[in-house]
């Protein structure tokens, strides 16, 4: 008999979502064991009870199952049921810094792969209203990985005129805005982040390896020098299993 919690159906109707039913339960049963719901070390639900629960077939739990299995959160045993795997602080170990010092440290281990160059664009959102555009950007599209592992996609423009003061290495070595601090005779006026939660869209899920609709954060950053001109503007796209947010609270 499972050691879970008593059952109580779950009142979800999974039908109203045009995303597969197992992928929908993955990410509720996830939740569940990052919320502590289900503790480590817990036996979970049979698969028979999660199917009455949700009210779909045990074929859909085993789906489900599958995914957090292939992630390292569950383990099952013959004949003794699922468990709770721990997690290690290895597995959530990206720090998204808050103060402009912390932005400019990178990550031990991290690897950068540069996966698109252009010249002549314009950045397609501009979350801050800060600055002046610059007549044109060129932009970076990076995936940052640590031990093969993807935890990053971030799409930078930086201000065409500037970009040219970055060496090529550079943008395979350095943080976004550690490219931008070290332009030669750039002064910075203003910078801003904001931070949103989300859930992996199909591009998004393939280029980090991670399950569609898998939690993820998006960071937004811009950058103005001391003209009014925004010089810089980012997207970065974090796996939601691999980050953490610090923020000192007065």
């Amino acid at each position: 008999m499972s050691s879970a919690s008593p059952r109580v159906r779950s009142g979800v109707d999974f039908s109203r979502s045009a995303i597969a039913r197992y992928i929908q339960l993955a990410s509720l049963f996830r939740r569940r064991i990052q919320s502590g719901q289900w503790n480590v070390g817990q036996q979970i639900p049979t698969v028979e009870e999660l199917a009455d629960e949700c009210g779909v077939a045990r074929a859909t739990i085993r789906q489900a199952l599958d995914l957090l299995e292939g992630e390292g959160l569950i383990q099952r045993f013959r004949a003794k049921g699922t468990f709770v795997q721990p997690q290690t602080r290895e597995q959530i170990w990206c720090e998204v810094a808050t103060d402009w010092s912390g932005l400019l440290m990178s990550r031990d281990g991290a690897v950068i792969e540069l996966l698109a160059d252009e010249h002549g664009t314009q950045p397609p959102h501009i979350p801050h209203p800060i600055g002046e555009l610059a007549p044109s950007y060129r932009r970076l599209r990076r995936r940052h990985s640590r031990h093969g592992t993807p935890f990053l996609l971030a799409e930078l423009y930086v201000d065409e005129r500037l970009s040219r003061g970055i060496p090529k290495k550079a943008l395979t070595t350095k943080t976004a805005l550690r490219l931008i601090a070290d332009i030669s005779g750039l002064k910075i006026k203003d910078a801003r982040q904001t931070l949103t939660i989300g859930a992996a869209d199909v591009e998004t899920a393939e280029r980090l390896n991670i399950p569609l609709n898998a939690p993820i954060a998006c960071v937004y950053r811009s950058v103005v020098d001391r003209a009014g001109r925004l010089v810089f503007v980012g997207e970065g796209i974090y796996r939601g299993d691999q980050v953490r947010i610090d923020m000192k609270l007065k």
